[in-house]
């Protein structure tokens, strides 16, 4: 219970609003904020090219749509279950003036129309990636990238695997291509 209180603390989510967003059955994971420097890498990964639009499942805070965007020319689109990550992210979209190039959607990533994205990112366990998988296959089109932190897709084969060191931490991003199952 002392390491979830200090996971709360953390990431600045009540207990109440934590307890809820783990109850919802469509809800992938628990928010932890990727370091920014796997965030550059998993972007840089998926050779995202100016115009090309991605998605960032389970999107938080929204780092990575505001990297993708400023850093990479790309549109983005955040998918994020807990209603005040998605306020924050909105807010802070509105404050750049962003809103053209940036939108955050509040619901389940499990039940988002994902055809319009060229990249697919995403910081799941290794078992929610397996219920992602349905719909990744149903949406989207050959040549997008999915582009998963930690936790591979199970049954696919990686089109490239990245090894990056964040201080005592090591991380693994798992780039797939769509046809290259």
């Amino acid at each position: 219970m002392r390491t979830i209180s200090l996971a709360l603390l953390l990431t600045g989510i009540s207990s109440a609003s934590f307890a809820q967003s783990l109850a919802a059955t469509d809800n992938l994971a628990p928010y932890i904020p990727t370091p920014q420097i796997i965030v550059e890498r998993m972007l840089e990964s998926a050779h995202i090219r100016p115009g090309e639009v991605v998605y960032d499942l389970g999107s938080g805070d929204g780092r990575i749509l505001f990297t993708a965007v400023q850093e990479f020319g790309a549109r983005a689109v955040g998918v994020e279950i807990v209603p005040e990550l998605c306020d924050k992210a909105r807010e802070r979209v509105h404050s750049m003036g962003l809103d053209d190039r940036i939108r955050v959607i509040q619901g389940s990533a499990l039940r988002v129309d994902l055809s319009p994205a060229d990249v697919v990112t995403m910081y799941f366990l290794t078992g929610s990636n397996e219920r992602m998988r349905p719909a990744l296959e149903k949406y989207l089109k050959p040549g997008a990238r999915v582009v998963s932190n930690q936790f591979p897709i199970k049954g696919w084969k990686p089109a490239n695997v990245v090894h990056v060191k964040d201080g005592s931490m090591e991380h693994t991003i798992y780039v797939y291509a769509m046809g290259k199952k």
